[in-house]
């Protein structure tokens, strides 16, 4: 068995040259400048507040620095979609920044809803970096009730089949033997 001399310091540089490539390859993605960046841990996701007011829900979007332009808004009657652009500006060589934080890209938000809404009454309003949603509830049908006439027999049941949307009336007579 052949003796090997350890060297505990460059075991350390190498450790140390891979902290530093991770460091650069995740500091390139928050800037969107690496594959890394499409990545769910590095994306941006806008917040959404979610109010209920009786009749209406009203849903704001937290999009600063987002122009309408680049904004893709759908809304079902379960659920609302927002997807955009967060658009990267390019500054001159004279203002070149040091230091930026920020992220660019694409981004995409599926906010359900609690209850269907009329999709097609949506209002829309933007202000301060803040979408607002106005969506109004859609009106449930009334529960109907229906009067069982159950006959002559004297042990005749009745019984209305639910979950199924089915609200007339199932008869069934029972004979005695």
């Amino acid at each position: 068995m052949a003796l090997i001399r350890w060297e505990p310091f460059r075991e350390m540089e190498i450790l140390r040259r891979q902290m530093d490539q991770l460091f650069s390859e995740l500091t390139a993605a928050e800037r969107g400048n690496s594959e890394i960046s499409a990545s769910p841990r590095t994306a941006w996701v806008p917040a959404v507040e979610l109010s209920d007011n009786g009749s209406e829900f009203v849903l704001r979007v937290e999009i600063p620095g987002v122009e309408a332009k680049n904004l893709d808004v759908q809304v079902t009657q379960d659920a609302v979609s927002i997807a955009g652009e967060h658009r990267y500006e390019k500054h001159s060589e004279s203002n070149a920044k040091v230091h930026s934080e920020f992220r660019y890209g694409n981004f995409t938000r599926v906010v359900p809803l609690p209850s269907k809404v009329q999709n097609q009454q949506v209002k829309a309003d933007m202000k301060d970096g803040i979408l607002i949603l106005t969506l109004p509830k859609l009106e449930q049908e009334q529960n109907k009730v229906f009067k069982v006439n159950l006959g002559q027999s004297q042990n005749a049941t009745a019984s209305i089949e639910a979950g199924n949307g089915n609200t007339q009336p199932n008869i069934t007579s029972q004979q005695s033997v």
